[in-house]
């Protein structure tokens, strides 16, 4: 099974890390061991990266009482929730399960098809990360009867100055990318001020150093549809946002600039409340003049 696409080795290449890559592509799998499943059977929450009808992509907050993601079977995935609205059956997928109480998390990507308890996704990539860059929280527990707020979406294409604040001060976000083969979701994380608004319709963030695969700059270079999806821990608001990102490289490193085309928030959307973070002792200090 390929791990990588051109994309991926390109970027490898550059950087210099193309053998410690092929070392870690060996995690990569086609199977969900026991470990995952049980992994998988405990968790509340997990992320899904898709494209929409228009072929924008999007990712999207999936929550649900512990067993709602589970295994089905050595190389399925079954989900109890809707596939998300404009998602087609037998589109690539990509999902990532993160555990910020235990700073675990594994991804899975591969075709969703719907089902009767919700969906199902038949993998192609199944693979865990290290904790680098994941804030701990625990989970205070599930809110009550929705606000009548919860669930109304607002639209747009410029960020509001409440969504430019969540940005502003997110120590977490989730990122979805397109590969030539599939999807892939992914998560970045770093103490707030990590993510830099440029303006209204952009934002950029750094690429620190990670496990060397490179999958998502990879997915990058080679299409810049991309969707990233912050989320308020203590409130359960989602914000989702779709465009276009690239990755510009430099003597100071990597930095992804990314384009808003389309916005969408959505108060209360998830039912889980956590705690303030206790901070990765991998983030990097922020600089203290970035806006």
């Amino acid at each position: 099974m390929r791990a990588y696409h051109s994309g991926s080795v390109a970027v490898q290449e550059r950087v210099g890390v193309r053998q410690l890559a092929d070392h870690v592509g060996r995690s990569v799998t086609d199977g969900i061991r026991p470990v995952a499943a049980a992994f998988l059977e405990a968790q509340p929450m997990l992320v899904l990266g898709a494209p929409d009808r228009h072929g924008r992509i999007w990712a999207h907050l999936l929550t649900g009482r512990p067993g709602f993601a589970r295994a089905a079977g050595p190389h399925t995935l079954s989900v109890a929730a809707a596939l998300p609205d404009g998602t087609a059956d037998d589109a690539p997928v990509g999902t990532i399960v993160l555990d910020p109480r235990t700073r675990r998390r594994m991804r899975l990507n591969g075709t969703a098809r719907r089902s009767a308890r919700g969906f199902t996704v038949e993998a192609d990539q199944v693979f865990s990360n290290c904790p680098k860059y994941l804030q701990q929280r625990e989970l205070y527990g599930f809110a009550g009867t929705p606000a009548p707020e919860a669930g109304a979406a607002r639209h747009g294409t410029v960020l509001s100055p409440g969504q430019q604040r969540l940005v502003r001060t997110a120590d977490t976000f989730f990122v979805a990318s397109v590969a030539p083969d599939g999807v892939d979701a992914s998560h970045r994380g770093g103490n707030p001020g990590f993510v830099t608004l440029v303006s209204p319709t952009e934002l950029s963030w750094p690429d620190y150093p990670g496990n060397a695969m490179f999958l998502t700059l990879g997915n990058l270079e080679a299409d810049g549809r991309a969707g990233l999806l912050f989320l308020d821990w203590t409130t359960g608001t989602t914000l989702q946002l779709t465009g276009l990102a690239h990755t510009e490289y430099g003597p100071e490193g990597r930095v992804v600039r990314f384009r808003l085309d389309h916005a969408v928030e959505t108060p209360a959307a998830s039912p889980l409340r956590w705690s303030p973070p206790a901070y990765s002792p991998a983030n990097p200090p922020v600089p203290e003049d970035r806006p």
